[in-house]
């Protein structure tokens, strides 16, 4: 029987925007959660990211840039710790839950390099419920998101778009889809890992055919995972 669930690293970032290159951290939360979803270790941090945050970023996550200059730590010094506290726990062997993986592990990569301090590199194992969701229930109409996905798995989400709100319950689905879909999922979190990377390639590749054909016939899918 797996048990990769029992206990999790969980991770969320909140942002200025949807592009990975330009985009700047705003908020983020590393926690720990047991094999009941309870949480033992959690860190937050509220960043000040240097440039204006738009109001289209604020009306999803309710931080302003007069917020986060005021009280928010230097940019530099808050990634720093990020990567610290995310490269810890991957030493320890915890999997590191992070729903659409490539958009929070990318945007912090960039985020690193813009700061001068050393990425992660090839982080693994690394969980995303998102594509793991897609791949074991494939036909299940509806969106996605983890707004979504949570109350399809019975899982509790008050806050959406907080980060620490966000990052625990995205490591309660994964707990929630491992316990649904047991027999469908390999019991080690490395072949895991592994087949996730299949599947987001498998997601892409399905995704830009469908956009080529209905939308848009020079359509490319943004690919690799956990980082693009």
């Amino acid at each position: 029987m797996s048990n990769w669930s029992d206990n999790l690293a969980v991770f969320d970032l909140e942002t200025t925007g949807i592009d990975v290159e330009t985009s700047r951290i705003v908020s983020a939360t590393v926690a720990i959660i047991d094999v009941t979803g309870e949480v033992l270790e959690r860190v937050d941090w509220l960043l000040d990211p240097g440039i204006e945050i738009p109001a289209q970023a604020t009306n999803v996550h309710g931080i302003t840039t007069e917020h986060a200059a005021q009280n928010g730590r230097g940019a530099a010094d808050g990634v720093a710790e990020i990567v610290a506290t995310i490269r810890k726990h991957l030493a320890r062997g915890l999997p590191l839950v992070a729903y659409n993986a490539p958009y929070d592990l990318t945007l912090l990569n960039r985020e690193s390099i813009r700061y001068g301090v050393a990425p992660l590199v090839s982080p693994s194992p690394v969980v995303d419920p998102l594509v793991i969701d897609k791949a074991v229930d494939r036909y299940r109409k509806g969106k996605r998101t983890l707004e979504v996905t949570s109350a399809f798995y019975g899982v509790r989400l008050d806050d959406a778009h907080d980060s620490g709100a966000d990052a625990i319950a995205a490591g309660r689905v994964a707990q929630a889809i491992a316990r649904a879909h047991e027999k469908a999922l390999p019991v080690t979190v490395g072949e895991l890992h592994v087949l996730q990377a299949q599947w987001s390639l498998q997601q892409a590749e399905s995704f830009q055919t469908y956009m080529r054909r209905e939308r848009d016939p020079e359509f490319v899918a943004a690919g690799g995972w956990p980082e693009r």
